[in-house]
């Protein structure tokens, strides 16, 4: 049974609901590299002055992002419900993947984390 996850307050509230719904390594790769061309893109936008490349940080981000959710992880992504505490919860897991920490932090929180996985679906 899933846990209810209507309200969080703060990030680590919402955390371990955040890897939940990153648990394959794809939809994780994914995210990072889009995270990584939004970044960017904005540093292109600021050190060229053309405010052209800030649009495409979001598409480029939001959009291999949700590649992940729909075709990799097949769940909705946590931005439509929890727009802020998932934009900050990202960079989290960007720096944990930066760092090459991510894995240990799933292995760490795997209790948390399993009270938000979905019970498998009938065949």
């Amino acid at each position: 049974m899933m846990a209810e996850c209507s309200v969080f307050r703060t990030l680590d509230e919402f955390w371990p609901f955040y890897v939940s719904q990153h648990m394959r390594r794809g939809n994780r790769r994914l995210h990072f590299a889009g995270t990584t061309l939004g970044l960017l893109c904005l540093g292109a936008a600021m050190v060229l002055r053309d405010w052209r490349f800030l649009p495409a940080g979001p598409v480029l981000a939001y959009g291999l992002a949700w590649i992940g959710h729909f075709f990799i992880e097949k769940n909705a992504p946590a931005t439509l419900r929890y727009p802020v505490l998932s934009f900050r919860a990202d960079f989290r897991m960007y720096g944990l993947m930066l760092s090459g920490e991510m894995e240990r932090e799933i292995a760490r929180r795997k209790d948390r984390i399993a009270l938000y996985l979905r019970p498998p679906q009938g065949r």
